[in-house]
């Protein structure tokens, strides 16, 4: 089976698009980075570095530190389709960072979107 493009799509290119979406909604670069931090276990200076080496999405996944063990509490429907139902493990992942983005630039707390008992 082919795979889908985004996965040769660096990292770099598509982290902008991020950042825009939460901005115009008046969130910031600083809350989206906490999000893919908390998602995959990166540091900021791990987080730079990927950006910097334009690091391929499929490798930036499969190369993060700790995903993290909750991330499987992301639930509904991005693009159309029901999260738990993606059955590729690296589209899942895609998917949980584009839902978590959309949670932000929807208004919900960090707390909420990093799935923290209150």
């Amino acid at each position: 089976m082919p795979q889908h493009r985004i996965y040769a799509m660096s990292f770099a290119s598509i982290y902008p698009l991020y950042i825009a979406k939460a901005e115009r909604k008046g969130r910031t670069k600083a809350e989206v980075d906490e999000i893919i931090q908390w998602l995959t276990g990166y540091s900021q200076a791990q987080l730079d570095a990927q950006l910097e080496a334009k690091t391929d999405f499929e490798t930036f996944l499969a190369d993060a530190p700790q995903l993290h063990p909750s991330r499987n509490l992301i639930k509904g429907l991005i693009c159309g389709v029901r999260i738990e139902g993606i059955e590729e493990p690296t589209m899942r992942e895609i998917r949980y960072l584009d839902k978590l983005i959309d949670e932000l630039a929807n208004g919900k707390t960090m707390e909420k979107i990093l799935r923290q008992q209150a």
